[in-house]
């Protein structure tokens, strides 16, 4: 092998590699309606925002975890705390909506429906 072919295949395994990782990892067998969460009904969606607490934060946590491990899982509590509030601001980034933090309509339906293809960085 050439070895233009071979940094060329290296090159691409690095990328490939990356992009398998960055990606958020969804949990399998999540339901297409509500993902596996079941703490409110999917139609239920209030605006929640830091300090919150109660079923539809818990609903909010658990929705957010089926992200995956990169950023970390929530603990499915019902406060919404600083964790909640940055996990959402990168949602929302992912999904080109305005990173408030706030989890309005459009931030409910992301969650309901995610995108499979974001690979913003997870603040740190």
């Amino acid at each position: 092998m050439s070895r233009l072919r071979l940094l060329t295949w290296s090159a691409t395994l690095c990328v490939a590699a990356s992009l398998s990782m960055a990606a958020p990892q969804f949990a399998s067998g999540a339901d297409s309606t509500d993902g596996g969460c079941s703490h409110t009904p999917s139609t239920a969606r209030p605006v929640l925002s830091f300090g919150q607490s109660g079923s539809a934060v818990m609903q909010a946590q658990c929705l957010s975890n089926r992200w995956g491990g990169v950023p970390p899982k929530l603990t499915v509590d019902g406060v919404f705390d600083l964790r909640l509030r940055d996990k959402i601001r990168w949602i929302q980034g992912c999904h080109g909506l305005p990173a408030s933090g706030v989890v309005d309509p459009s931030t409910w339906r992301v969650l309901y429906h995610p995108a499979l293809d974001c690979y913003d960085p997870y603040p740190g």
